[in-house]
């Protein structure tokens, strides 16, 4: 259990004193329920109950098994920044120095909203490392304010070696400083309302000099497309149009054919360095991994656009557990789907004991 108190050392209980469960032990079996395909504050107490043979082995269980309220209140009480620091330490634990390409975007958990009062549903942004496809930070988005939330992720990652990608939304200046002040590269879509800059990167590519391209052709999900990528490299552009490292702009220009019907749709990027074609290509279609690998899965697989847990802290914290499930279920080489890994964990104690391997 080691490794597993180490990730959580700077979470703090504030429960009263008076308690019969450790804060570990609580965390420890709602993470495992979580792994076994819990999706809420009761399951987990039905998977103590049911699995508490098994648990033994792990957590103090002399006075019984929770209760839903015992997690329930627990999550609800929790300080959400210290939690969220658990992902960024099981990073550190067992991938390393990250490196590659960390994407950065925004999701919402739609049921996570009360009766009463907003409708607005918590608003997350994750740090994904696509590479090592591991949830490196989580933080909520005040009044659904991304830029605030994204300035707070990156202070908690060290980004030597990682370029980071994010969609036109996050593209201003404060962003570009904030990614270079810890050592990263940039490579982010260009808003069309970022007027000067804009009009520079249309100029550049309808310019009559040839500039070196590269394409490629998706023929996948019945759909042919082909995306052309070219680079060019400007003197002083950081300078002039006041972003900070801005070193080259980009051009995707995407035609694409859906039952005969043929769009196309040009796109523009700043980078801090100049990338070939071939890379910027490869960056920008890396980046949809947060959303295949990351997003698609927490919705189908685990389910959390039905989550309901609506009450104080509750909803920020569980969905931590989430992400971290999806972090250690990732460190098992077996063949198999997400899906079919949280089955098994639930159904051959064996597998179990395996995934839990990863935490102790």
């Amino acid at each position: 259990m080691e490794r597993f108190r180490a990730c959580f050392a700077e979470v703090r209980d504030p429960r009263r004193a008076n308690r019969r469960f450790s804060l570990h032990d609580l965390l420890f079996m709602s993470l495992s329920a979580m792994l076994c395909g819990a999706e809420s504050c009761t399951d987990m107490a039905d998977f103590a109950r049911w699995k508490r043979r098994l648990l033994d082995r792990f957590v103090d269980l002399r006075h019984g098994t929770p209760s839903h309220d015992t997690f329930s209140r627990l999550f609800n009480l929790l300080d959400p920044e210290r939690f969220e620091t658990a992902l960024g330490a099981f990073a550190a634990q067992f991938a390393g120095h990250i490196r590659g390409i960390v994407a950065l975007d925004g999701k919402s958990v739609r049921r996570a909203f009360g009766k009463e009062g907003s409708k607005k549903p918590l608003h997350l942004v994750s740090a994904f490392a696509v590479d090592a496809r591991l949830v490196l930070a989580q933080r909520k988005a005040p009044r659904r304010n991304e830029h605030a939330a994204m300035r707070d992720i990156l202070e908690l990652l060290a980004l030597e070696g990682c370029t980071v990608t994010a969609d036109a939304y996050f593209c201003y200046p404060a962003m570009a400083r904030a990614i270079r002040e810890r050592g990263g590269d940039y490579v982010i879509a260009l808003k069309r309302n970022h007027g000067p800059l804009w009009n520079v990167a249309r100029a550049c590519f309808a310019a009559p000099a040839p500039l070196p391209a590269r394409s490629t052709i998706d023929t996948r999900h019945g759909r042919r497309e082909r995306r052309t990528a070219r680079v060019i490299a400007i003197p002083g552009l950081d300078k002039k149009h006041r972003f900070p490292g801005l070193a080259a702009l980009g051009q995707i220009r995407s035609t694409r054919t859906i039952h005969a019907r043929t769009t196309t749709e040009t796109r523009y990027f700043v980078l801090s360095r100049k990338l070939s074609p071939t890379q910027l290509l490869k960056t920008t279609r890396a980046h949809w991994a947060i959303e295949n690998s990351l997003h698609w899965v927490l919705d189908v697989v685990l389910d959390e656009d039905h989550a309901r847990n609506r009450t104080d802290h509750g909803p920020e914290n569980l969905a931590v557990l989430r992400r971290l499930v999806l972090n250690i279920l990732r460190l098992d080489k077996s063949k198999g789907s997400m899906r079919s890994k949280i089955k098994r964990a639930g159904w051959d104690d064996d597998f179990f004991l395996s995934i839990c391997s990863h935490m102790r």
